[in-house]
């Protein structure tokens, strides 16, 4: 290819073209066809009938449904409440009841009753639903933590390249203690938008800044480390990490049981289902599942330690050499000319194409990432 400047901008536009085919894959395979694989369902009774209807329901559903039986409806409004279940169905020949949690995910709320409204159709009744976790009304549907994770993950992911890039010049402990203040700004501003602007925390705001802290400092750090090695590359990657894989895998729209394996997987330890789960968890259900949730946003915290860590050793004596290799130019650049009796300054030196170079680099980082 001929021109240089043609060639430029076709190898910035692969970055643009490999986020559209992921952004496709991931969300279109996350969320276009949602169907329940083995969708944890109740049903209430221990008479031989329940056992007996729970075997039917189970045989008919196949692997969309794993059922279980308990003695009692308070047992049910238990495992609800832990979110082991989805939903449990308390049969009755006048008056059938399904008990469901809705904050814990609407959607699944939703497939449970599809699954067993037939049920009660049937039969010539109707089907009374109890929502035993019901979200504030200020987020009927529950799915405000999922954009209030958006906010939070934009902010972390779009501030790296201002960190790595635009930051480069600075040594990594300047830049990581920017990264802490980032974080505390993200964290605060996802506070303000949980509680008084949206209201969507009702009560434990400071738990939910604690979380949301954690979140976003992990991203940060994480992408902070990995600039150092993939530099305009890292856009992407982030990219890949904390949107692709990451909003699809939080459960803020589906659950697990209503995705396939892969994405089900993720939830169990990728950062945006520990913030979700951990938030949904302080404010619906009296802490249960917190720890868990914290645990693994603090290991992602700790990965991106580690690895800007790794960067800063890696770092050091590269930035030696560059110091020395300048150490030259800069005593040319302060010598005098005696001119007579008098000391001219001898001019400056010019900027170095390179260092021209590393800077548009790093501005073009900047705006691609702001642009994304």
């Amino acid at each position: 290819m001929r021109s240089p400047a043609l060639r430029h901008v076709l190898t910035h536009l692969i970055t643009p073209l490999l986020m559209c085919i992921g952004m496709g894959l991931a969300y279109m395979g996350a969320f276009v066809t949602p169907e329940p694989h083995h969708l944890p369902v109740a049903v209430v009774g221990t008479a031989p009938q329940a056992k007996v209807f729970a075997q039917t329901v189970k045989d008919t559903a196949g692997d969309k449904l794993d059922v279980r039986t308990v003695a009692t409806r308070a047992d049910a409004v238990g495992l609800l409440k832990s979110r082991t279940v989805t939903g449990a169905y308390v049969p009755s020949p006048k008056a059938p009841e399904l008990l469901v949690a809705s904050a814990a995910s609407d959607m699944g709320a939703t497939a449970v009753e599809k699954v067993f409204t037939p049920v009660a159709a049937k039969q010539g009744v109707p089907l009374k639903v109890t929502d035993v976790a019901e979200p504030v009304a200020d987020d009927p549907t529950g799915q405000g933590l999922f954009f209030l994770l958006i906010a939070l993950s934009i902010g972390s992911y779009a501030s790296v390249a201002a960190l790595g890039a635009a930051g480069a010049a600075l040594p990594m402990r300047a830049r990581a203690l920017l990264t802490l203040g980032v974080s505390a700004a993200v964290s605060g501003i996802g506070a303000l938008l949980a509680g008084p602007v949206f209201h969507l925390a009702h009560h434990d705001l400071a738990g939910v800044w604690g979380m949301a802290w954690l979140y976003s400092a992990g991203i940060l750090f994480v992408g902070l480390g990995l600039h150092t090695f993939l530099k305009r590359w890292t856009t992407l990657t982030m990219m890949v990490l904390f949107v692709m894989l990451n909003f699809t895998s939080s459960g803020g729209l589906f659950r697990p049981e209503l995705q396939n394996g892969f994405f089900g997987t993720l939830h169990a330890f990728w950062n945006g289902a520990g913030f979700v789960e951990g938030v949904r968890s302080l404010l619906y259900f009296g802490d249960d599942g917190l720890s868990r949730s914290a645990w693994t946003l603090v290991a992602w915290l700790l990965a991106g330690l580690v690895v800007t860590g790794i960067a800063a050793l890696y770092e050091r004596p590269r930035k030696a050499r560059h110091a020395a290799g300048h150490t030259a130019p800069a005593a040319e650049a302060e010598a005098v000319t005696e001119v007579g009796a008098a000391t001219v300054p001898a001019p400056a030196a010019a900027p170095r194409p390179a260092a021209r170079a590393a800077e548009e680099e790093a501005e073009e980082e900047v705006e691609e990432t702001v642009g994304v």
